[in-house]
């Protein structure tokens, strides 16, 4: 007979783990696995990367995940190797090869066609991908051998370089560093420079190493997290106000802030401003500021956003690391 495995007493915990995603995993069984070491009773994560995929994965714990909405929007870095002359079904290894043509570009061609792919791009979305169309993911499409009609989407390429390159030989292959918009498919990119070169092409390798204000060096991966007793897990966990990069700061009084917390909007001298954090007073030199929500600013009026419960501010604050980790 089986013996039940003893369940795991869930906790509050709030904050962001910077996680390296490890090559396999899908982005939701790195959260799960994540989720379970820290005994979390809540958690999210910023967007998806492929199981294929490696790399920079924030992960949302309980108050936190309020704002992951937020990084959703943030600038991407990718560094990715395209093998070229080889094209597959999904446009990534895990395809089928579906066609298979010579490579004859020069790397003067090559460079040509990637200053081609700079700025704005129009994108169409690739069938392996979770995007809904009527309410039914297109890879589930995909597995069905159905291929529905896909509006091109517009993405921007902030930077492509290219950090290296083979032409000849059995295995040609281009190695990208690409800066991009939210909503870039990197394999669709990787496919659209092969059939540029008119050779056909697909990924075998893909890394996040940037997303918004944080990059790989900052990272976490899971073996190290296991190895890490309670205390140390916690401490691994980043303030829930990292999310808000680019947001003005204000700093409210005890008074004001419970009213803030109630929802109610509060006067004071501030410029207009869209994206606002609120903190609550500072109680001694050596405690951090409470985070207690996003807001904006308009015509002198703090008009709140998204709030932290009190109870997740008391949580918070009672267990807040004495040292935060150094970016």
């Amino acid at each position: 007979m089986n013996t039940p495995r003893a369940r795991v007493p869930r906790r509050p915990v709030h904050g962001v783990l910077l996680l390296d995603k490890p090559l396999g995993l899908s982005s939701n069984q790195a959260l799960q696995k994540a989720k379970w070491l820290l005994r979390a009773e809540k958690a999210g994560h910023t967007g998806t990367l492929d199981p294929l995929a490696t790399g920079v994965l924030p992960l949302c714990f309980g108050a936190a995940t309020k704002f992951s909405q937020l990084h959703l929007d943030a600038d991407k870095t990718y560094e990715t190797t395209v093998r070229l002359g080889v094209k597959t079904s999904t446009a990534d290894a895990e395809g089928e090869v579906i066609a298979t043509r010579p490579v004859r570009c020069t790397p003067g061609q090559v460079v040509e066609v990637l200053d081609r792919f700079m700025g704005p791009i129009q994108q169409v979305p690739p069938m392996h991908s979770a995007l809904k169309k009527d309410g039914k993911a297109l890879y589930e499409y995909a597995r069905e051998g159905e291929t529905v009609e896909r509006a091109p989407r517009e993405v921007v390429i902030h930077e492509l370089e290219l950090l290296d390159l083979q032409l000849h030989g059995d295995a040609a292959f281009l190695r990208l560093r690409v800066l991009c918009s939210k909503g870039t498919y990197i394999r669709t990119l990787g496919e659209d420079i092969g059939e540029a070169l008119g050779c056909g092409g697909h990924l075998v390798a893909l890394r996040r190493v940037a997303t918004g204000p944080f990059d790989q060096a900052q990272c976490i991966d899971l073996p190290s997290l296991e190895a890490m007793d309670e205390p140390q897990r916690q401490g691994a966990l980043r303030p829930a106000e990292v999310l808000l990069d680019g947001h003005e700061a204000v700093t409210l009084d005890a008074e004001n802030a419970g009213r803030f917390l109630s929802g109610m909007r509060r006067r004071g001298p501030w410029p207009d401003a869209p994206r606002v954090a609120v903190f609550g007073p500072v109680r001694d030199e050596a405690a951090p500021r409470a985070l207690l929500g996003t807001a904006h600013v308009k015509a002198g009026e703090l008009i709140p956003g998204r709030l932290l419960s009190p109870i997740e501010i008391q949580q918070i604050l009672e267990n807040q690391a004495p040292s935060e980790p150094q970016p």
